[in-house]
């Protein structure tokens, strides 16, 4: 028999599973339209199925661990089951990943989107079967989109990366930096809004990179995207200081749909860090991007990724990171432990940090979070925010986020599920949601016309910044 032949898949169930980041989401999104292609029932991970795919990641050293634990949650439900491991880490280790009992196809990052044709009939194998190439093979863009709702869409436009820094397998895992033309991203995100999505996040490994090897760039997708009839919201996942120019600063605070929010990578406050780190800008570059935003859009929030516990940080400059960053005025951090990673140049700088000291730095820094999370919010209180309401609830309230990222929730409407509305914001308690109500319509000028769509009130919020000369009048948008 073929070994390729659907005829005895074609009741076959699958169930997927993924380790990582939002852009490991949306390529696992991808896989899931293969296989219902095919013809196979997508069942969620918690239920007994005929195959499992599990997705990996590679940024930390819990790579092997988690891969591990969820096949063995997979064999749990049925131990006779047909399990692919794919990802990050199927590139970089396939061997082990080969090692762990009931795996029975490994597959690299130039083969991932080859899956129904690398597993054949998905029969378990006495001997576990790897496809894994060179990751400069790894010259192809796939498209990818994925939603952890029905409002926002993540969609993939950039993949791969050229840069070294000294703790990442990202290249190594992934590839070159490469991204399609504008012209497809917009007949994807097209389809995107056609779907009912009222929210695109561009994501990447380094979305600023995007078209480095086109006459395009990062700039000219915003405003192509810009444009796009039916699409309310447009956010950037993230994007490195060095590429996020004035340009696109200036671009987004005079956008409708480009939500003024910011996720910009710093990893140190220390520049002899950041020179180690093999990064390509300095405390100097990343604090003027900052002020730059907030100079244009004073009500921006402001996200900033930083490593703790990398070889070298001493005890002087671990405390010139919190300092740079008490002092900044940003909205949050994400903050990651260091972990070794097989191949990366941080292996061989020495001054190693002991586990204990990167989690107490950690634990400082997430601290300092909490409270910069905490004061940006209740900086808002009292004004009047457009949110984008999700269906999930909890204590008969349900979420959205505001435009600049602020976690709001108002009393359960079924009715406002993917709508934008105005909401007042009155209450914040640590750890919780914003609570609000809504104020949704605006009067703007003496005469006064209900607000139709999320892109008038963002037209009225770029130009009139924080919204507290709006009269207030009480009716649901329709839109």
């Amino acid at each position: 028999m073929d070994r390729n032949s659907s005829t005895p898949t074609e009741t076959k169930s699958v169930a997927f599973y993924t380790l990582g980041c939002k852009l490991n989401f949306a390529e696992t999104s991808t896989l899931k339209h293969h296989f219902k292609g095919q013809s196979f029932p997508i069942l969620p991970f918690e239920k007994k199925s005929d195959v499992y795919v599990i997705n990996t990641c590679s940024v930390t050293q819990d790579a092997n661990r988690d891969c591990r634990k969820v096949v063995r949650r997979a064999l749990r439900q049925n131990p006779d089951a047909y399990i692919v491991v794919t990802g990050c880490y199927a590139q970089l280790e396939p061997d082990e990943i080969a090692s762990i009992e009931g795996v029975d196809l490994v597959v690299g990052a130039k083969e991932k989107f080859d899956i129904m044709k690398l597993a054949g009939n998905f029969e378990k194998c006495d001997q576990t079967i790897v496809h894994r190439s060179d990751v400069n093979e790894a010259v192809d863009f796939h498209h990818a989109f994925s939603s952890s709702d029905r409002t926002r869409a993540f969609l993939k436009v950039q993949d791969g990366c050229d840069y070294k820094c000294s703790f990442c397998t990202i290249p190594l895992a992934r590839g070159k930096s490469r991204s399609p033309s504008i012209a497809q991203i917009l007949e994807n995100a097209q389809q995107v809004i056609e779907n009912g999505y009222r929210e695109i996040v561009l994501t990447g490994v380094n979305v600023g990179d995007f078209g480095n090897r086109t006459d395009e760039t990062l700039f000219d997708l915003l405003r192509q995207l810009d444009r796009l009839p039916g699409l309310d919201r447009i956010r950037i996942s993230s994007i490195e200081p060095n590429l996020l120019t004035d340009e696109i600063i200036d671009f987004v605070a005079d956008s409708h749909t480009v939500q003024p929010h910011f996720h910009i990578p710093l990893q140190s406050g220390s520049d002899e860090m950041l020179k180690l780190m093999k990064r390509r800008y300095r405390t100097d570059l990343y604090r003027k991007r900052v002020e730059r935003i907030l100079n244009r859009m004073p009500h921006a929030c402001i996200g900033v990724d930083v490593i703790t516990g990398h070889p070298g940080e001493t005890e002087k400059r671990f405390q010139t990171t919190m300092e740079f960053l008490q002092a900044l005025p940003v909205g949050y951090l994400h903050v990651f432990s260091y972990s070794e990673r097989p191949n990366t140049t941080a292996l061989d700088i020495g001054g190693d940090i002991s586990k204990q000291v990167r989690k107490h730095r950690t634990h400082k820094l997430r601290r300092i979070s909490e409270h910069k999370r905490f004061d940006f919010d209740s900086s808002f209180l009292g004004d009047i925010r457009p949110v984008l309401i999700e269906q999930e609830m909890a204590d008969g309230r349900m979420p959205g986020w505001s435009d600049n990222y602020i976690r709001v929730s108002i009393p359960y409407d079924a009715n406002l599920v993917n709508k934008v509305v105005m909401c007042r914001l009155d209450d914040r308690n640590p750890g919780d949601p914003v609570k609000g109500h809504i104020k949704t319509n605006y009067n703007s000028t003496p005469a006064g016309e209900a607000v139709k769509s999320s892109r008038e009130m963002l037209r009225f919020f770029k130009k009139n910044g924080k919204p507290a000369k709006i009269k207030v009048i009480n009716t649901i948008e329709q839109n």
